[in-house]
């Protein structure tokens, strides 16, 4: 299906979906937030796809916030509404059984913050900008912007972020753990391979297990949680997937794991 707010594109498994609106610094409009709905669909269900990169089109900005003139327009059960669509698509981009990297170039801020950190793992260009500047508009983040900060950089930061509204350059977002890597612009998209190698060649079902017992695990007590590992380290054991690691180990050889 063709796209009016997005490009999508495959190469070697991983599906490259860029926000396409760099006149409008890639602002999440609704018909935006829809078509990225569509597009995790699509990738969730095309067994060719092994991973996602989420970026925005342009130098600019990876996503520059919502559209103002809509958010201007809503009243109070009509953004609330706003808020849990995008919520809702966002969380499907965490739950995707599928690693999605966000590609950060350039201004991440708002919505486009949230979309980042929606996304599993981050690599941000040298001239990369986070922030949640909502408070400057008489808002909180509306996609879950107030949960995923401070799972991510800890209560305290995440609270001054959130109430200053100041912006986050993209050193200090990389030291307080709310990208995984800087890379210069011109390296963006080797960093995101570089990054994405190492777990492509890993067992494909053990990742996504990695995946599923954080973002469960951090929902639940300590010990629910570590029963989540027990029950998903038990599926592992029992899967070819586990055969094939630990034989290629004792024959000093590398895996050949098989993916759908």
């Amino acid at each position: 299906m063709s796209f009016e707010n997005l490009k999508v594109a495959t190469t070697d498994g991983v599906r490259w979906i860029t926000v396409n609106r760099p006149d409008k610094l890639n602002a999440l409009s609704t018909a935006t937030i829809a078509e990225l709905d569509r597009a995790i669909d699509e990738a969730a269900h095309d067994d060719d796809v092994i991973a996602v990169v989420i970026t925005g089109a342009g130098d600019k900005a990876f996503v520059a916030g919502a559209d103002i003139s809509e958010l201007h327009a809503l009243g109070p059960i009509e953004a609330k509404e706003f808020a849990l669509r995008g919520q809702a698509v966002f969380a499907r981009i965490e739950r995707l059984r599928k690693p999605v990297v966000a590609a950060v170039n350039g201004y991440a801020l708002g919505g486009g913050c949230e979309l980042a950190m929606a996304c599993h793992l981050r690599v941000a260009t040298a001239n990369a900008v986070f922030g949640q500047p909502e408070v400057k508009l008489g808002l909180i983040p509306g996609y879950a912007g107030t949960q995923r900060l401070p799972r991510l950089v800890g209560r305290g930061r995440a609270l001054e972020i959130l109430t200053t509204g100041r912006n986050v350059g993209a050193e200090e977002a990389e030291r307080i753990g709310l990208v995984n890597r800087v890379c210069e612009p011109v390296a963006l998209t080797q960093a995101v391979k570089e990054l994405l190698a190492p777990i492509l060649a890993n067992g494909p079902q053990a990742v996504v297990s990695c995946l599923e017992a954080v973002l469960h695990g951090l929902d639940m007590s300590f010990e629910d949680g570590c029963l989540l590992e027990a029950t998903l380290f038990g599926v592992g054991a029992a899967s070819a997937e586990m055969k094939e690691g630990t034989a290629a180990f004792l024959e000093k050889r590398k895996p050949n794991f098989r993916r759908r």
